[in-house]
């Protein structure tokens, strides 16, 4: 297809899935499925936490906040998938697709700086249990919560920023079913090679760099908890580092899963399913993942699923 430089972009086209009818029908009730188990088991995590006394712990605060990321970050993308589908349309315009490539960058950073403190809190809690209450203070907790907001944001401004300057081509389809900064990059006529240094560094910076992080801290944690005898604290110091290792390895396994076949050669459909995994299934399984392995959480639940339903 001939490309002509294009500044003012009308809207760009999401080629995520099949055009198949039956197949859309599915995909509609699977996405709206999922999505609304998503926000029903975040929410409970958060209204149970606020709603508990013995669950005001720096822990569960952390935990009370991943919660509203993976609200914010499934909201980014679902709802318009879900009206393309609905409405039989492929399209979002190009203020749309700035905004929402700015809010998915934005919670999925959050969401990787929470996972990294989380790391943190645990390692001062079971590495350093005396000096705990002191250094998780509730002021260190929430300058930890803000700290990773600015770094969330600004990585975003500063990305979407530089979209911003970008002229793009009459080819604007986009081979997956949200906006994605490398799908859009692939798209423009002008020069990208500041924006994919950006990109990549950037990546290595907060996405490796609080890989290594939490890595670190767990290697901390284990050589710890062997130098220990085994009691009941210890098996439970494993439960809930367990909990927290399984959301981090489905958290950075589909996201390292999106960014290669981002920047891969692969298939449409195999890019979509790796989305698919990281934008919908990552965020309502982690509900389940903390809860169902937690004796405080699942009581937390059941007297807040108790308040709710008197009420009825």
């Amino acid at each position: 297809m001939e490309s002509e430089n294009q500044t003012h972009v009308a809207e760009f086209l999401l080629l995520g899935f099949s055009e198949n009818p039956e197949l859309q029908l599915l995909l509609l009730g699977m996405f709206l499925t999922m999505y609304l188990v998503t926000v029903l088991g975040n929410l409970l995590i958060i209204l149970a936490v606020n709603s508990d006394s013995h669950l005001h712990t720096p822990m569960y605060f952390f935990l009370s906040n991943l919660s509203f990321s993976d609200i914010c970050f499934s909201t980014t993308t679902v709802p318009k998938i879900l009206v393309n589908i609905q409405t039989q349309s492929k399209s979002i315009s190009y203020t749309g697709c700035l905004t929402q490539i700015c809010f998915f960058l934005v919670f999925a950073c959050l969401e990787n700086c929470l996972l990294a403190a989380m790391a943190y809190d645990r390692y001062v809690a079971i590495c350093h249990p005396l000096r705990y209450r002191v250094i998780m203070n509730p002021r260190f907790c929430g300058l930890l919560i803000l700290l990773s907001l600015f770094i969330s944001i600004m990585n975003a401004l500063l990305h979407s920023l530089m979209v911003l300057r970008l002229s793009f081509c009459t080819d604007l389809e986009i081979s997956q079913f949200f906006c994605e900064l490398p799908q859009v990059l692939k798209l423009a006529c002008s020069d990208t090679l500041f924006n994919n240094i950006l990109l990549y560094f950037m990546t290595s910076i907060l996405g490796a760099g609080t890989f290594l992080g939490i890595i670190f801290s767990y290697l901390k944690i284990v050589s710890s908890l062997l130098k220990r005898p085994p009691t009941g604290g210890m098996y439970k110091a494993f439960s809930t580092c367990g909990s927290h290792l399984s959301v981090v390895s489905l958290f950075y396994g589909t996201g390292s899963g999106v960014y290669l076949s981002s920047t891969a050669t692969v298939s449409s459909r195999k890019s979509a399913v790796a989305s698919v995994m990281n934008t919908m299934v990552t965020p309502m399984l982690n509900p389940f993942i903390y809860s169902l392995r937690n004796k405080d959480m699942m009581g937390a639940l059941q007297k807040l699923i108790s308040k709710i339903s008197s009420f009825y």
